[in-house]
Parts: C-alpha cells; sequence; structure tokens
C-alpha cells in the first residue's frame, strides 16, 4: 500500500505526463498555426481560422490545470470531452487502408488511452488532490 507522499508524487507525476502532450500539441498549433489552420479547413472543420484559438485555449488552460492541480478535475473532463471530437474527426482510421489506417488507429487508440488517463484522475477523491499552488 502507498503512503500518502507516495500518492500523491505518482499523481503529480501523472499529471505532467498527461499535460505533456497537450502542451507539445499546443506549441505545435501555435508554431505552425497557418498549417494547422489548414489541416483543419481539409478536414472540414468549419471556422478553423477561429476554431484554432478554442483548441489552443482548450489546451492551454487544461495543460494548466494539470500541472498545478488546480481544477483538475474539471480540466480532465474538459480535456476527454475535446479529445473525443478530435480522435473522430482526426484519426478516422476506419476511412483508410493500409499505412495510413495503421498510423491512424494508433493515434485513435492513443487518445483513448489519454482520455482514460483524465478520467481516472477525476476519480481521485477530492481530499487526495491539492493544487501544487496550494501545497
Amino acid at each position: 500500500m502507498l503512503n500518502t507522499k507516495q500518492q500523491k508524487n505518482l499523481q503529480l507525476t501523472a499529471r505532467i505526463l498527461l499535460s505533456a502532450i497537450f502542451l507539445v500539441s499546443l506549441l505545435s498549433k501555435i508554431t505552425g498555426l497557418e498549417g494547422t489552420i489548414q489541416f483543419m479547413s481539409a478536414k472540414g472543420i468549419p471556422l478553423p481560422s477561429l476554431l484554432i484559438w478554442g483548441a489552443i485555449a482548450t489546451e492551454l488552460a487544461g495543460a494548466l490545470a494539470l500541472l498545478t492541480g488546480y481544477k483538475m478535475k474539471e480540466a480532465g473532463i474538459l480535456l476527454a470531452l475535446y479529445l473525443v471530437p478530435t480522435s473522430l474527426i482526426f484519426h478516422n482510421f476506419w476511412a483508410l487502408e493500409g499505412q495510413q489506417f495503421q498510423m491512424q488507429l494508433m493515434s485513435f487508440m492513443k487518445n483513448v488511452s489519454i482520455i482514460g488517463g483524465l478520467l481516472l484522475l477525476t476519480s481521485i477523491p477530492g481530499k487526495q488532490v491539492k493544487s501544487t499552488i496550494e501545497q
């Protein structure tokens, strides 16, 4: 059985690891803004020049909340909900064949796993989760 300090350290590690993918994605969106907008447009996303900012805000707010532990449960739910349409739209493996099928299937399953990790974080009892800001 893990003691309280070990539990908190593991939870912090999980939050850091989960937030990392959103921070990298966020950085990629910002540094390749025009390319990301073109990619969104090619996938049929309406108003990609506007919606990109919603994606950036969601990833930034969610990643920071996970890192700090502040409103972590809400951020976990927000990011899990964000990943559902993102996965269905951008990783539609079922419409592909060959190597593209395999690549998009793996990306889709990665997102499903991230959703699982986010939901697991939201299930931690409230008294166990302390913001690193509050500590």
